[in-house]
C-alpha cells in the first residue's frame, strides 16, 4: 500500500450545475457547504463563471459567500477562483476585505486567469492578454489589501493585510507554479487537465508533479507550502448506484469536456472515468482510486467536488458525509478539535 503524507485540511468544492432554476441552484450549493461544515470539513470553495449556466453559473462569488458566511461559523470559505483579469482589482480587494471581516477571518482568496476565452470579449478584453492583465491586477489587489496607496494616493477601507497571506493562485502550467511559489501564495491544482497528443495516457500526477516541483523550488525560504489538489470525487452507499449516476453525468458532460481541449475518451464508462480523472463508487473503491494518485502524497489540502458526475442534490449531501466519515480518514486526514467540538454541539 502506498504511504501517504498526512493531509492537513479537507475541503469541498461546490459547482452550481443542477438542473434547476438559479435560486434553487444557489440554495443547493449553500446547503452543501453547511453540510460540509457539519461533517467536520475544513474548507468550502466555489468557482466564478460568467454567462454559461452549464459551466457553473455563479458570476458573483463574494455576494454568494457573504450569504453562506451568515449560515456557517467555522468552515473556511474560498474562491476557486475569481477570474481576476475580468475584474476591477480595487473592487476585488474591497469585497475580499469586507467579506473576510464579516466572517471573522475565514476567507481564502483564490485567483486565476480564467478559462473561457469567449467570456473576455463581453468585458472588452482580449483573452490573449489574460496573463499580463492577471499579473497587473494581482499586484493592485496586494497593494490595496496591505494598505499601501493606490494610484491617486487613496487606500481602501477596511484594510485587511492578513489576507495577503491567504492568496492562492490556480494554474495548469509549470511557469504558473513558479509564479505562485515566488509570491509565497498557495498553489491550486485542477481536478483534471487536458493531455497532449504526445502523451495521451499521462497520469494527472505526471502532469501536476512538475508544477509542484516548480512551486516548491520558487518558494521563499521559511515560507510554508500551501498546495491544494482539487479532485472529482463521488461516493455513494451503493457502488452500483454511484456508477449509474456517473454514467449519466459523464456522458452528459462529454461535449463540454471535448471543448476544453481534452482528447476523445473511449465508449465505456471506465474509459470515461479515467479520461475525466474521476474517483467514483463505494467508499472502499474511491479510497483505492485516490491512493493511486501520486500527487496527493505532496499536497496539504484535498478539495473534492462531484463534478462531472453531477449527482442529484441528496446524493451530493450524502457523498460529503461519506468522504468525511470513511474516505478522507483513510488518506490521513483527521478532524480538527474545533470541528469535533462543533459536531458534539
Amino acid at each position: 500500500m502506498k504511504r501517504f503524507a498526512k493531509l492537513k485540511r479537507l475541503g469541498f468544492f461546490t459547482r452550481l450545475l443542477d438542473e434547476a432554476p438559479p435560486a434553487e441552484r444557489y440554495r443547493f450549493a449553500a446547503e452543501q457547504i453547511v453540510r460540509a461544515e457539519q461533517a467536520g470539513l475544513d474548507s468550502a470553495w466555489i468557482a466564478q463563471h460568467h454567462f454559461h449556466e452549464r459551466e457553473g453559473g455563479l458570476p458573483s462569488p463574494f455576494t454568494f459567500l457573504g450569504y453562506v458566511a451568515a449560515k456557517t461559523s467555522r468552515i473556511r470559505l474560498g474562491t476557486g477562483i475569481v477570474t481576476l483579469p475580468m475584474e476591477n482589482a480595487v473592487r476585488v480587494a474591497e469585497d475580499a476585505a469586507v467579506l473576510d471581516l464579516m466572517c471573522n477571518g475565514r476567507f481564502e482568496l483564490g485567483v486565476g486567469t480564467g478559462g473561457n476565452p469567449a467570456a473576455f470579449a463581453a468585458f472588452g478584453l482580449d483573452s490573449a492578454q489574460r496573463n499580463e492583465i492577471f499579473a497587473r491586477n494581482l499586484e493592485v489587489v496586494r497593494t490595496a489589501l496591505v494598505g499601501k496607496p493606490l494610484a491617486g494616493g487613496d487606500t481602501i477601507y477596511p484594510q485587511r493585510p492578513e489576507l495577503d497571506k491567504r492568496i492562492w493562485q490556480a494554474t495548469f502550467s509549470v511557469a504558473g507554479g513558479a509564479r505562485a511559489g515566488k509570491a509565497g501564495d498557495g498553489l491550486l491544482l485542477s481536478r483534471t487537465q487536458p493531455r497532449t497528443k504526445e502523451a495521451p495516457t499521462a497520469t494527472l500526477a505526471e502532469i501536476q508533479n512538475p508544477v509542484i516541483d516548480a512551486y516548491l523550488e520558487a518558494l521563499p525560504p521559511g515560507c510554508e507550502p500551501r498546495i491544494m489538489a482539487s479532485r472529482s470525487v463521488f461516493v455513494a452507499d451503493d457502488h452500483a448506484e454511484a456508477m449509474r449516476l456517473a454514467d449519466i453525468g459523464l456522458r452528459r458532460a462529454l461535449p463540454q469536456f471535448m471543448k476544453g481541449g481534452h482528447l476523445p475518451p473511449g465508449e465505456t464508462l471506465q474509459e470515461m472515468i479515467t479520461a475525466f480523472d474521476t474517483h467514483v463508487g463505494g467508499a472502499d473503491h474511491v479510497i483505492a482510486s485516490l491512493r493511486a494518485d501520486a500527487t496527493l502524497e505532496r499536497v496539504t489540502d484535498l478539495v473534492f467536488q462531484v463534478h462531472s458526475v453531477d449527482a442529484p442534490h441528496p446524493y451530493v449531501l450524502r457523498s460529503i458525509e461519506l468522504v468525511a466519515e470513511k474516505v478522507a480518514p483513510a488518506l490521513g486526514w483527521t478532524r480538527t478539535a474545533a470541528a469535533d467540538i462543533a459536531l458534539a454541539g
